[in-house]
């Protein structure tokens, strides 16, 4: 006896392969979205880390 394709086969099956595709996953899909949103986390927080520590270290003044 011969195999048979299933009865509810797909027709549209190769033209929806490209949603599985890597490039089009949730991750690449997002970090393409903001690009430089790791940098600019990491160099703002340094920013934010060294004016602290110097204003500490130099006084802010009197509050003005």
């Amino acid at each position: 006896m011969a195999s048979q394709p299933p009865l509810f086969r797909d027709p549209w099956a190769k033209r929806e392969t490209w949603r599985k595709h890597p490039v089009f996953s949730n991750r690449a899909m997002f970090s393409s979205m903001f690009p430089g949103l790791g940098i600019a986390v990491v160099a703002f927080t340094a920013y934010v880390v060294v004016d602290n520590l110097y204003g500490k270290s130099h006084g802010q003044g009197h509050g003005h």
